[in-house]
């Protein structure tokens, strides 16, 4: 194999050979070597990753007990197929799982990706309820398979042209900063939780609704947190009609926010948690943790595929717990997000694009405006400002083309940290001073 060595190449031949439907792009960075919160391109240059590889790596990049643990595996046993025969690392996996998973009485079923995770509980809510409807929120995101992207409420493009899963219906979620019914926090009657009563009295019949599916934050919204009681009640209201509740824990789990799952934030027991991202700390696999009796409906391979359980995946999500666990990961994601959070709010006082900072743990958002009074999206200047990091040498996003998406590994060294969040509000500056030039926007293209 040859290795290519510049980055101008490389560029050129993905464009070549990768459609635009499997990828997007923010900043041109080849990456070849990672450790940690680091990342090293083509070129040797260093940067700062503030998104953990898209919240995959939550314990950081190439974290050696990681590494040890998949050499250790790969010399072992690399593939035995679950499906027909007894490989222990799943076993140890899943019993781990079901001992830190706010569910009652759990039984796990392994796959590859968090959509195919969200697939799988789509199957499970309907066997076992013997019901067809799904309710799902507006702007969420739980994946790219027919079943996950069916249930997505962020994006109808794909599903006007390929179709999609029925009985899929939508409600608001609720967004405390945009409100979807024009209220300021301080009138709020939770008219968000009245709406899901009214969707039942006029659109949806409730004894016919399998599951409601939420994510705990809002990811790809925008790093949209719920507000405290929102889903104590909603799930009082979905166990009087005997439906699920359906929980993507993608990109909020595994210690992301402070606890294993974000849902612990909120005071209720999902029937079902998807999870994924951050699971094998960089290799694919993804998990359906539920009710045994839920997991228990469908027939012998009802959700399963030939890698489900690879035990080598498998061994590297045993790594991942265990350096939680050992490291105490949750609570330093508490502390460090306190921190990052402080941090964002005094640049809000000094920079009148910043409108809001929101978020838990190191799951945080800062949601860019072009005026604080009519919180008008600031598009251009959030691809502009990523554009600016990279040139800084940070790695950065947007999500909903204007929220800056901040999720650094919970390994994250404090004095990267903050060097990290002094490039972004450089950034920031840089950008609200008119030192960005427009033409970069040609160069951002963002989701």
């Amino acid at each position: 194999m040859e290795y290519p060595k510049d980055k101008g190449q490389v560029l050129e031949r993905y464009s070549r050979v990768f459609p635009r439907s499997a990828r997007v792009t923010y900043a041109p960075i080849v990456g070849v070597k990672a450790r940690n919160a680091l990342v090293w391109d083509i070129e040797g240059r260093e940067y700062i990753d503030f998104l953990s590889d898209a919240a995959v790596q939550n314990i950081g990049h190439n974290n050696p007990r990681v590494v040890q643990a998949i050499k250790d595996q790969a010399e072992r046993l690399i593939h035995f197929t679950f499906i027909y025969g007894f490989p222990v690392e799943p076993l140890l996996l899943a019993e781990k799982l079901a001992e830190i998973a706010p569910i009652e009485s759990p039984k796990v079923s392994f796959g590859m990706t968090g959509s195919d995770a969200n697939d799988g509980a789509i199957k499970f809510a309907r066997a076992y309820t013997g019901r067809r409807a799904i309710l799902s929120y507006l702007r969420s995101y739980y994946g790219a398979t027919y079943g996950a992207m069916s249930i997505t409420g962020l994006d109808f493009e794909v599903r006007s042209v390929v179709g999609e899963l029925s009985d899929v219906h939508y409600i608001p979620y609720p967004n405390c900063y945009r409100c979807p019914f024009g209220k300021e926090p301080k009138a709020c009657k939770m008219e968000c939780v009245s709406y899901l009563k009214e969707k039942f009295e006029g659109e949806v019949y409730a004894e016919g609704t399998a599951a409601l599916f939420a994510e705990p934050i809002q990811g790809d919204a925008g790093m949209v947190v719920p507000p405290d009681g929102y889903f104590k009640r909603v799930k009082k209201i979905l166990d009087e009609h005997g439906i699920l509740l359906a929980v993507d824990e993608v990109q909020s789990g595994m210690g992301r926010t402070g606890k294993w799952f974000a849902i612990e934030h909120f005071g209720v027991r999902p029937d079902i948690i998807t999870l994924a991202k951050p699971l094998g700390g960089g290799l694919p696999i993804s998990a359906v943790i539920g009710r045994g009796e839920i997991l228990d409906s469908l027939p012998s391979l009802g959700h399963t595929f030939t890698l489900s359980g690879n035990p080598l995946a498998s061994r590297a999500a045993l790594a991942v717990i265990e350096e939680i666990e050992e490291k105490d990961l949750l609570r330093r994601a508490e502390k460090l997000g306190k921190h990052t959070k402080k941090r964002l709010e005094e640049m809000k006082k000094e920079h009148e694009l910043i409108g809001d900072v929101r978020g838990l743990g190191l799951m945080l958002g800062v949601d860019l405006v072009k005026d604080r009074e009519t919180k008008e999206r600031a598009y251009e200047e959030a691809r502009k400002i990523v554009w600016r990091a990279y040139e800084l040498g940070l790695v950065l996003a947007f999500l909903q083309g204007n929220v800056l998406r901040i999720q650094p590994p919970l390994t994250i060294e404090e004095e990267l940290l903050e060097e990290g969040l002094n490039r972004l509000e450089q950034a920031i500056a840089d950008v609200e001073e008119g030192r960005v030039p427009d033409d970069v926007l040609t160069k951002v293209q963002g989701w």
